[in-house]
């Protein structure tokens, strides 16, 4: 079997002490299961001493448990998290809920003529982007509608109404020195490219001078502190991106190899809604729609612009809940768990992550979820505050299991192992390709999969394995976990 290959090459790596597991299997299978539990226990053993590890492995059918290690021990989830907020975002908004994007005219309206502000309201929709001319394209039809109601001229500002969100962006405990990454962009009612911009890096002619740094999207408001330089021909790129909270100032150091080609980064962008507006004025005027005033984040306004009596000019909705759940889940999409989170805390506006945070809670507390197996910080799991038990995970995955209203969309937006999202070149070529569906989680010093697989006689098998404290031997860790799902789906009672 692969499982067992992957146990001889892992212990070929170093070997400790193994786990014991603490349920017994009982009945005609108990052979079975106790290979099973001692496979396991020399696939972790095969990891280091120092590694804590907390797996749970239930039956989906029978409820009985086939291998049970630190179960209830408290451990980084990584984005593990995502399952939680996921699952209460389905159960509290439902699979068809979506966000609008709201433009109103502000103004008297003449003939071909806003006499006014143009006022676009957001609800944080997070899949307008231009990666692939999307956004180009929405823009345009929104001017082609506003030419079409007789407006060829907008007298006044093109104003971002971001009040339905708070304005803190940042998750719970972010680490100062991940904000410049894309990953963890900060969220808003108006977003625009994931909050992301990307920068294209060319160097220079000669080795000393400073490389070329453009931003693919102009209308960015990102300050570029360009301390790079353009080094030898044989030198390898090296480049540390650094931007403080709050500030739209990049800094970028370190280098780029002479005669070497474009070198590109993603960066976050700061100012969510400055970046939207700024991104639709331009679009406007490049599609005949003339605006005499700038793009402003209302915010920035000492007096706003008062929506009562404004004409409502058009709407534009997100796809639903269920299909951007599928981004969110295969891409591990840090910016669209955040938003959901913030969007499950605004029963009262502006919406809150905290609001989101107890929204979460309550809903896992109602599926008798133990409020001590589960510290939610943040939407992503992103946060080192979040914790999680694997007990925790897998009473969420097997109520959603058992939820006609919940199983479906949620089990199609799960990775597949060896076939797409962040298991795509995992588990290929075992029998846990194309059958597992799980969601993975990554940060420093954490690894973590959790999700379904069907055993080799067809028992539907929910687990949760989690990975935590083993300095920076990830690699081993991410293995060992592969190769535990790649047993569970070779196991069979025979």
């Amino acid at each position: 079997m692969i499982a067992a290959a992957i146990v001889a090459a892992l212990l070929v790596a170093g070997c400790s002490r193994a786990p014991q597991p603490v349920v017994a299997a009982t009945g005609p299978a108990r052979s079975a299961v106790n290979r099973l539990q001692r496979d396991i226990n020399s696939l972790i053993a095969a990891t280091a001493d120092r590694t804590t590890w907390g797996v749970l492995v239930r039956s989906l059918a029978t409820d009985a448990t086939l291998y049970a290690l630190n179960p209830r021990k408290l451990l980084r989830p990584a984005s593990n998290v995502k399952i939680a907020t996921l699952a209460a975002a389905a159960d509290q908004l439902g699979w068809d809920h979506s966000y609008d994007t709201r433009l109103f005219g502000v103004g008297t309206l003449h003939p071909g003529y806003l006499e006014g502000d143009l006022i676009v309201v957001g609800s944080g929709d997070p899949t307008i982007d231009d990666w692939d001319g999307a956004a180009t394209r929405l823009f345009q039809s929104w001017a082609e509608q506003l030419k079409a109601k007789g407006i060829s001229v907008i007298g006044g500002r093109i104003v971002g109404d971001d009040n339905a969100f708070e304005d803190e962006t940042l998750g719970a405990g972010w680490a100062w020195d991940d904000l410049s990454g894309s990953f963890a962009a900060g969220v808003g009612a108006l977003q625009f490219n994931q909050n992301t911009a990307r920068l294209t890096i060319t160097p220079a002619a000669d080795v000393g001078q400073p490389p070329i740094v453009g931003v693919a999207a102009p209308g960015a408001p990102v300050a570029l502190n360009n301390q790079l330089a353009t080094a030898a021909a044989d030198t390898a790129p090296g480049i540390a991106i650094r931007r403080l909270p709050g500030s739209p100032v990049v800094d970028l150091r370190g280098s780029v190899p002479l005669g070497g080609g474009p070198v590109f980064r993603n960066v976050s962008v700061d100012n969510p809604t400055q970046y939207f507006v700024n991104q639709l004025r331009d679009a406007l005027e490049a599609n005949g729609v003339d605006v005499f005033g700038p793009a402003v984040d209302i915010d920035a306004l000492a007096e706003a612009p008062k929506r009562e009596g404004a004409a409502l000019l058009l709407t534009h909705r997100s796809p639903p809940l269920s299909v951007l759940a599928v981004t969110m889940m295969k891409l591990s999409q840090n910016l669209y768990a955040e938003t959901f989170l913030k969007t499950l805390g605004g029963r009262d506006r502006p919406a809150t992550s905290d609001a989101g945070r107890i929204a979460v809670q309550s809903t896992l507390t109602a599926w008798d979820v133990d409020p001590a197996d589960v510290v939610v910080a943040d939407g992503s799991g992103l946060s080192p505050y979040d914790l999680a038990t694997p007990r925790a995970i897998v009473a969420v995955l097997t109520h959603i299991a058992r939820d006609e209203r919940l199983r479906g969309p949620f089990e199609a937006s799960l990775p597949i192992a060896g076939r797409d999202g962040t298991l795509s070149l995992r588990m290929r070529g075992t029998a846990a390709e194309g059958n597992a569906r799980a969601k993975t989680g990554s940060l420093l010093n954490a690894r973590a999969i959790s999700g379904y697989v069907r055993s080799a006689d067809g028992e539907p098998l929910v687990f949760s394995i989690l990975a935590n404290n083993f300095g920076r031997a990830a690699g081993a860790a991410e293995a060992a976990e592969d190769a535990i799902v790649v047993r569970l789906a070779e196991f069979s009672r025979q």
